[in-house]
């Protein structure tokens, strides 16, 4: 099967990860793969080295003429069964240079909510009538997709990016750098903050935590709109705001737990995946993807959304029993090793291909 990929690889090595590696298995497999990238991406020598064909060709706006005639040349010449384009830009670009060859064009779906058959650039994307098919990265995701378009929406799947445990296998972050010691509990909440992120649910939350030797570590960016709040809670001097880190996974390994108050908006988070991969397990809520990484009482909690109370519950009985965080933990890279492996990502992505080929 030929397959040309349009995606952006100017992200931070470990985002990508998961989907350049699955394309480089698809080439062990005996597939013929070429990737549509900005030409100077750090994946790129990697891609080359695997026998990935790479074409420097990245869109500038979201309509881009010579990426259309550069991505409709290479797809006539050379072809290919499957186009497989991953965002904002990609997307609309490549619905266009399909148009005139035999390509299936398959779009990535990575969010829930912002798809709207009203607004009229949805039709640039996911609605264009040049799409064959939507690869949706949680079952959360999809559904909302299926409420949004208007055909086909068989052709909308479930397709979870595969990982390997020892992408993200770090040492830990030493406990000191924080002045905290092996007694203390820890707890990790990281993100770019925004309203989706529930920080206020989490700070609620905190009200009901008297063990003393509990900590919160608040990384991340964007949580200046919650200063007041954190001054106003009975932990206030155990909640420790970090920044912005470039070692989240190695933080996520130090902590006992990672915490997820979302309130909406999530596909498959990957701070929950790095924690799993790390051997530690997570409170979220019932937004996006989330529930689908964790099995509620058995890998971690799954609350309710904007629940600070239920919030608190689970965050008092994982600070109680050590035992229950190992167990947990535990379970949670078990779960990711088997349930989000690469090599079964790959499978279903193949099986996909060839369902829609067979369409015709």
């Amino acid at each position: 099967m030929k397959i040309l990929i349009a995606s952006s690889y100017h992200h931070a090595w470990n985002s990508v990860r998961p989907e350049a590696e699955m394309f480089i298995e698809m080439v062990r497999q005996g597939h013929q793969v070429t990737v549509a990238t900005q030409g100077d991406a750090e994946y790129v020598a990697r891609f080359r080295e695997h026998g990935v064909k790479v074409i420097d060709c990245y869109p500038k706006k979201k309509i881009c003429p010579s990426t259309i005639k550069t991505l409709h040349k290479e797809l006539k010449d050379g072809d290919y069964d499957i186009c497989y384009a991953f965002n904002s830009k990609t997307i609309p670009n490549a619905a266009f240079a399909c148009i005139g060859t035999k390509a299936k064009l398959i779009t990535y779906r990575g969010t829930t909510g912002g798809l709207y058959r009203h607004d009229p650039s949805a039709y640039l994307t996911h609605l264009h009538p040049r799409v064959n098919g939507i690869v949706c990265v949680s079952d959360a995701v999809r559904k909302d997709v299926c409420n949004r378009v208007w055909k086909n929406r068989d052709n909308i799947v479930t397709i979870y990016k595969g990982h390997q445990l020892d992408w993200y296998s770090v040492a830990p972050t030493e406990r000191a750098e924080f002045n905290l010691t092996d007694n203390d509990i820890i707890a990790v909440c990281a993100a770019h903050v925004r309203p989706s992120k529930g920080i206020s649910v989490l700070i609620k939350a905190t009200h009901q935590i008297n063990n003393p030797n509990f900590h919160l570590l608040l990384v991340g960016s964007g949580f200046e709109p919650h200063y007041e709040e954190i001054k106003q809670s009975p932990m206030a001097d155990r909640i420790h705001l970090v920044g912005h880190r470039k070692d989240v996974p190695s933080i996520m390994a130090m902590a006992d737990f990672q915490v997820q108050p979302s309130i909406s908006g999530e596909g498959l988070p990957r701070t929950i995946i790095e924690a799993m991969a790390n051997g530690t397990t997570s409170v979220v809520t019932t937004t996006g993807g989330s529930p689908e990484l964790v099995n509620d009482g058995k890998t971690g909690f799954v609350v309710p959304v904007g629940d600070a109370d239920a919030f608190a519950k689970a965050m008092n009985i994982l600070i109680a029993d050590k035992n229950k965080i190992v167990q947990f933990s535990k379970a949670a890279k078990q779960k990711l090793d088997k349930e989000f492996n690469a090599t079964q990502t790959v499978k279903n992505h193949i099986a996909y291909f060839e369902r829609l080929q067979n369409k015709d």
